[in-house]
């Protein structure tokens, strides 16, 4: 199991680069950093899902949480020269990012505490 500590460590280093590359290039663009503030927390409004259950939660979650939408918004701000698309990109990226490096990952219908990086919250048993 130590093998898996050392995978989980290395993502979660890889997801704090992310982070910290996205917050540099949208200070390297020159956006609002009041808008930053504003919309940095904005994906956690899906956790409101799990209100409905931990299927729908965790479906939330994960398009809200997986840089799939996040890269589509740089890509889509680089090539539309749409800088506020761009840099809503890179504040999902760095909100993601940041997540993954607490150990947020993505999340199995089982429960909000079962992700790909591992259980998270109290340490279980082997």
């Amino acid at each position: 199991m130590k093998q898996a500590g050392a995978v989980r460590s290395i993502l979660r280093l890889e997801a704090l680069l992310v982070a910290l590359g996205a917050v540099l290039m949208y200070r390297h663009c020159g956006q609002n950093w009041g808008v930053f503030a504003l919309y940095f927390l904005l994906p956690d409004l899906a956790l409101l899902s799990y209100l409905i259950g931990p299927r729908i939660g965790a479906l939330a979650y994960n398009l809200t949480h997986s840089y799939l939408g996040a890269v589509s918004f740089l890509m889509i701000g680089f090539w539309c020269h749409t800088s506020h698309v761009f840099a809503a990109g890179l504040i999902w990226c760095a909100h993601i990012g940041f997540d993954r490096a607490l150990g947020y990952g993505l999340k199995y219908a089982t429960g909000f505490h079962d992700t790909h990086l591992g259980r998270i919250g109290k340490l279980t048993p082997l």
